[in-house]
């Protein structure tokens, strides 16, 4: 068993070179194997205070998608869905792993399904936790953005810096400490990382979720689509939709947390994937 980053000091130990650059990842604990999967504009960070408890019963696997946190994506390479998915099977070949339990949280729910569904990657069971799959999914901030790049690529990154704060603020229900905050912003700060942010920003849409929205129904794993009540990013209902498009699903709401659920709730979301997995 290997030890696991403690959550106050959070950072993955691994690189591994896949098609669309380099990823950072880390792998701890024992047990069958569970790989998870952030959104956006999180990073493996969003599962800190997760991990450990799955860790005590499971092989778990984590990583950041290319361009958020510590991975880096080679030149003229575009963090799309449909990338991010192909990393996830290359890293799921990488890791030997033999239908791994898949948990995607935001985007990372578009992931992890399209991995399945669309590159073929054999999955135990699939944990969808406020999930952007059925689109459209995008918020009317990110819209914005996307209409309106060049603005946000040339303004001086201090202004920029002042845009985003508050909105990565918003994606809890209850209020995100200071030092928290800092940290999910870290990765986007200055110069370089406001570019970031704009490439997956400008990268990111539910056109490479449209095919496999239209297969949902051919997933035959056991389904688990988990939301914060209070999610003002991709409310409740969105949930709902995608609960009654997979057979079989089982769908829970965690009451006081917002989008950013393994973050509001890391408890009440360990206990309700622990539940699910075992």
């Amino acid at each position: 068993m290997s030890t696991h980053p403690k959550p106050a000091t959070w950072r993955l130990r691994q690189r591994v070179r896949v098609s669309g650059g380099e990823v950072a990842a880390d792998v701890f604990g024992d047990g069958p194997p569970v790989v998870l999967v952030h959104g956006t504009p999180a990073s493996s960070y969003l599962w800190r205070n997760v991990a450990p408890a799955l860790a005590n019963r499971h092989t778990v696997h984590v990583w950041d998608l290319l361009g958020f946190g510590a991975s880096r994506l080679d030149p003229g390479v575009a963090p799309s869905i449909a990338r991010q998915a192909r990393t996830l099977a290359e890293l799921v070949e990488h890791w030997k792993l033999d239908s791994p339990d898949l948990v995607g949280h935001d985007i990372g729910g578009g992931i992890v399904t399209r991995a399945h569904l669309i590159d073929h990657v054999p999955v135990r069971r699939l944990a969808l936790l406020d999930a952007a799959v059925i689109g459209p999914w995008n918020t009317p901030f990110t819209e914005h953005m996307q209409r309106h790049q060049d603005a946000y690529r040339t303004m001086p990154p201090h202004v920029f810096a002042d845009i985003i704060a508050p909105r990565v603020r918003s994606a809890t229900h209850h209020p995100m400490p200071d030092a928290v905050a800092g940290a999910y912003l870290a990765p986007w700060s200055g110069a370089a990382g406001q570019q970031r942010w704009i490439d997956q920003v400008a990268s990111v849409t539910f056109e490479d979720t449209l095919e496999v929205v239209a297969r949902l129904g051919e997933i035959t794993a056991p389904t688990l689509v988990l939301w914060g009540e209070q999610d003002t990013w991709l409310p409740p209902a969105m949930g709902d939709r995608l609960a009654a498009a997979i057979p079989g699903a089982q769908q829970t709401t965690i009451a006081q947390a917002g989008h950013f659920l393994p973050e509001d709730d890391p408890q009440g979301t360990a206990d309700a994937l622990l539940q699910f997995l075992d």
